[in-house]
């Protein structure tokens, strides 16, 4: 099998299933990314199964998403992250296709490391728009938790969809986000992700979940990188810089 969302779709119909009240939140955590092959997310799979549950939303255990970015005319935020900038942020509207409304999420990247999201439900607004009430949360939490200003002319930038199998470990020590068939498209150009690779994040407490560890016996190494960061420089032709090579790999360019 090379379809990474065939495979997805036969992981999830074989684990057994856990309610969203009982998937550990998470909202402050180490999150760790990976681009996997089919063949290597059959072998973690296969070697962690016995611990593993998969999220079921009424009948569904296979998510769609889309996402909306917001930046500067400029990409500040992209450019914070293609710089490492310890305080840096993200903000989207990201849509649950199949239930669960719409939110508008800020992810903040603090000076430990770690990653925080605070959202607010969305549904009175639409996807690509910015509310009086959205940019006030926006500038309360950089303020409060980052110390730094909104930036001006916040604007949406472009969308992603992608597919999702959440994946749960029993312990409650992490979780996993599988994601396949990702396009990314700004409304001109669309650039899909490769049909044989999974992208994978493992979200922990700490960021040594077990699958991290099963992942490096793989030979499979994280890679710092966002949905956002890659489709900018895929439909923008911005340097990528250090992430040419999860281009090459990750995105059918």
């Amino acid at each position: 099998m090379r379809d990474a969302g065939a495979l997805m779709a036969g992981v999830a119909a074989g684990l057994p299933p856990v309610g969203l009240d009982d998937v550990p939140e998470l909202m402050s955590r180490v999150d760790r990314k990976y681009v996997v092959s089919v063949p290597a997310m059959a072998q973690l799979v296969a070697e962690l199964g016995d611990r593993l549950s998969v999220l079921r939303i009424g009948a569904l255990r296979q998510f769609r998403y889309t996402s909306t970015y917001f930046d500067t005319p400029d990409l500040l935020t992209f450019r914070q992250h293609r710089q490492d900038r310890r305080r840096r942020f993200k903000l989207r509207t990201r849509t649950y296709l199949d239930g669960g409304g719409r939110w508008l999420e800020l992810k903040l990247n603090g000076t430990r490391g770690n990653t925080d999201k605070h959202r607010i439900p969305y549904d009175a607004a639409a996807a690509g728009e910015l509310t009086s009430e959205a940019m006030e949360f926006v500038g309360d939490t950089l303020s409060s938790e980052l110390s730094v200003v909104v930036p001006d002319a916040l604007g949406p930038v472009l969308s992603t969809d992608y597919r999702r199998v959440t994946l749960v470990d029993r312990t409650g020590q992490a979780r996993l986000t599988c994601d396949t068939g990702l396009l990314c498209h700004d409304g001109g150009r669309r650039v899909p992700a490769r049909r044989d690779r999974v992208l994978l994040e493992s979200k922990s407490a700490d960021g040594r979940a077990l699958v991290d560890r099963v992942l490096r016996g793989l030979g499979v190494r994280p890679v710092s990188v966002s949905k956002y960061c890659l489709a900018v420089a895929a439909l923008r032709g911005v340097p990528a810089n250090r992430w040419q090579p999860v281009m090459r790999g990750y995105l059918a360019l």
